[in-house]
């Protein structure tokens, strides 16, 4: 069997700090073959540095993905052609990087796709749906013998997340939502054998607003001003991500297992 680890939204320092205590372990004690993590929030809250990746990757992080704030970091636009993130398949066709890619593990190849949601979200993003169509069409899924396939649906919408898991069903081993920050109960496996969650959750500050500090989140509210983003660097932090056990014959999935885990930085 495989075992897959998805990590959720990471934000911030206290973010990156918290999976570097906790996957090193979680690893090792679950024999996990392929480590994967929504990086998007990891510099700052706000999209990805080179220095941010290469300190995930040194915590055990295989592969990256992304959403909305992909390429916030404006200076740092060339980590997606050097490094192993994605950007959203459906962003602009001209942007860096790459919205999917085929892993190489021990025990067979997993493909990894990257998409964005369009509902209630800011940017004119191309059609999720159609774009995973193209992608599965255009990848010779027998002669390629991979053994999982594995989505990250960055979006907003529970129901547009949930509509894809249908449009994928039985044709991927699990749909994985992010984006929102927050944790949802519904993880289970399809009867087709896909593995499905609407939102992982995040990597982040607990007692604030989606790891972001509450006041300045509470203050925009009250006023309709937009106040900065601070990441708190200490206090309690939630480690969310999901399990996968996975037939790496069949590309069935056979379980999902969310996995939470708290830190208290004093």
């Amino acid at each position: 069997m495989l075992k897959i680890l998805f990590i959720g939204d990471i934000v911030g320092q206290i973010g990156r700090k918290t999976v570097a205590k906790i996957l090193p372990e979680l690893k090792k004690k679950e024999k996990i073959d392929l480590v994967i993590a929504n990086a998007e929030n990891s510099a700052h809250g706000t999209g990805v540095t080179e220095k941010t990746i290469k300190e995930l990757r040194k915590a055990g992080v295989d592969w990256l993905t992304s959403g909305d704030h992909a390429f916030d970091q404006i200076k740092q636009l060339a980590v997606y052609d050097q490094e192993p993130i994605l950007r959203p398949a459906n962003w602009a066709k001209n942007v860096p990087g790459r919205g999917y890619t085929l892993i190489e593990m021990k025990k067979g190849k997993a493909l990894l796709i990257n998409l964005i949601g369009r509902v209630f979200m800011s940017k004119n993003f191309a059609c999720p749906f159609v774009k995973l169509e193209e992608i599965l069409a255009n990848f010779n899924l027998l002669s390629q013998k991979i053994s999982a396939i594995i989505i990250d649906i960055h979006a907003e919408a529970t129901s547009e997340k949930i509509s894809l898991l249908h449009f994928a069903d039985g044709r991927v081993s699990a749909v994985l939502g992010t984006h929102t920050h927050i944790m949802t109960a519904d993880a289970r496996i399809t009867a087709q054998g896909t593995a499905y969650i609407t939102d992982v959750g995040m990597v982040g500050a607990s007692e604030e607003c989606l790891g972001i500090a509450k006041e300045g989140v509470i203050k925009t509210f009250l006023t309709q001003i937009k106040q900065p983003h601070v990441i708190p660097k200490k206090g309690p932090v939630i480690f969310n991500a999901v399990l996968l056990t996975i037939n790496p014959r069949t590309g069935q999935a056979n379980k999902i297992e969310p996995i939470i885990r708290t830190v208290n930085y004093n």
